[in-house]
């Protein structure tokens, strides 16, 4: 009997962080099922952007405890030893805002050097990256360094990237925060076919629109807490809490 069935994906729990006298997370918790879309939203400086670099290792919380399907990758504010480490980053990619690609490498390489630092092979990683290209609308670009796409396109081959590991999950951090408007809806359309073949995706965003419509759960986040979270109905829809009434208005304006 698989007793893991029901176990999140992610489970963030009492996450506390501060940096020097700020504290910036305030006892943060969250959890995350298997094929769902959670979206991450909140005014500049809410701490949406270090909750997401704490659940990926790239800031390290002060206390609390981080899961992944049900084992502590941090237990009471201790992290689990360096190979346990290893094995917990192997499942998820991160898309960054500002896409994070090599500028000496072409598309190919960029995609292609993870999966080989992991151990695939060069025919294995090529073929995934052939294939991850063409899910991205990015055929015949293989051979295009970063500087000469546009960052549309650059965004997109970063998703590919991520994808060619094969995680469980994916995290995205303001993923169309450096594209111009016109360039946005590539990237969201990608994103959304992901939704589509339930990847399960932790997106921390701007474009309300398209948390309304990709999301199963919404977290609005306020100065280091979540102030209100729910179905994307509810919280983008009619909210409960008048902070979060007010963050839409003027978001709206």
């Amino acid at each position: 009997m698989n007793e893991k069935k029901n176990v999140p994906v992610l489970e963030v729990r009492n996450i506390q962080k501060s940096f020097a006298d700020l504290s910036v997370l305030k006892n943060i918790s969250l959890s995350v099922e298997e094929g769902n879309v959670v979206s991450i939203i909140g005014p500049s400086g809410s701490g949406k952007s270090t909750l997401l670099r704490i659940a990926t290792f790239l800031e390290t919380a002060d206390s609390g405890d981080i899961l992944y399907n049900g084992e502590y990758a941090l237990q009471k504010g201790v992290y689990a030893n360096k190979k346990a480490m290893r094995q917990f980053r192997s499942r998820f990619g991160l898309v960054f805002q500002n896409f994070n690609l090599f500028p000496h490498y072409s598309v190919l390489k960029n995609i292609t050097q993870p999966p080989i630092l992991q151990g695939k092979s060069k025919d294995w990683a090529h073929a995934k990256a052939m294939d991850l290209l063409k899910k991205m609308g990015l055929e015949g670009k293989e051979n295009a360094y970063p500087c000469q796409l546009s960052g549309g396109q650059q965004q997109r081959v970063a998703i590919a990237r991520a994808l060619a590991l094969e995680p469980e999950m994916l995290f995205f951090d303001e993923p169309t925060s450096a594209l111009d408007p016109e360039l946005t809806g590539e990237v969201l359309k990608v994103i959304r076919q992901l939704a589509e073949e339930k990847m399960t995706m932790v997106i921390v965003t701007h474009e309300m629109a398209f948390a309304k419509a990709v999301s199963e759960w919404v977290v609005f986040m306020d100065k280091g807490v979540i102030v209100e979270e729910g179905k994307p109905e509810d919280v983008l829809g009619n909210p409960t809490q008048e902070r979060t009434r007010q963050f839409l208005r003027n978001y709206q304006q």
